[in-house]
């Protein structure tokens, strides 16, 4: 990995992830902490098969659960959800490709997410995400929907959930961070900014020390 930064957080994903929207006030929160000094991203880790309740009142009693979990005002809506579908890949598609139209910051998948979890809008009808995106973007609709259908956005969609499924984890969201020197850590099912925040803490810390032993000794010898 390249760092332009001394640690990178990933926050892997997927839109329609219940657990992924209550997570956004830490996603936040990190970022206004550490701005400037971490370099964040996210990516999409598809669920499926299992991952995804097989019916509306499962879903409904999941967010019931969580809701309360979080102390949230609102209930979640189920509506977006579709029951047998194996996954829901055209609201993913729909966040990803507005990135290479130049949204590489989170409006386009917060759109598509509110869309279906907040509104339980159909979101695997193409027009519903990608008017979902266009309108929280100002992206062109027609050139967001034919970006969408290129080979490579999927492709990337399909390698990042493979990346997410190295990690040896399951639960959405997942936590990867990694500083310039070699550490890393996973955390996978957290959403609170504590413990994400110490591991940051930590990495910086062994990050700048290296730095410093470095400024006074250069590089170790070769032989």
């Amino acid at each position: 990995m390249s760092f332009s930064l001394p640690v990178t957080v990933t926050f892997f994903l997927d839109v329609i992830s219940s657990w992924c929207w209550w997570t956004e006030p830490t996603w936040v929160e990190l970022k206004r902490r550490y701005s400037g000094r971490v370099q964040f991203d996210w990516r999409i880790a598809l669920m499926q098969g299992d991952s995804i309740p097989p019916s509306r009142a499962q879903a409904e009693w999941f967010y019931r659960r969580s809701g309360t979990v979080t102390r949230s005002p609102y209930r979640l809506n189920a509506g977006w959800l579709e029951p047998g579908r194996f996954e829901y890949l055209v609201p993913n598609l729909a966040a990803e490709a507005a990135r290479d139209l130049g949204i590489t910051d989170d409006r386009a998948r917060l759109a598509v997410a509110e869309a279906a979890v907040r509104n339980g809008s159909e979101v695997t009808r193409w027009d519903v995400s990608i008017a979902a995106v266009a309108a929280a973007t100002g992206l062109d609709a027609e050139l967001l929907h034919a970006r969408a259908l290129t080979p490579e956005v999927e492709e990337r969609i399909r390698a990042s959930t493979a990346e997410f499924h190295s990690l040896k984890v399951n639960q959405r969201p997942t936590f990867l961070i990694e500083n310039n020197i070699g550490d890393r850590a996973v955390l996978s099912g957290l959403i609170t900014v504590e413990p994400l925040a110490s591991i940051i803490d930590a990495m910086m810390a062994d990050s700048a020390a290296y730095a410093s032993f470095a400024a006074q000794f250069g590089e170790p010898p070769q032989t």
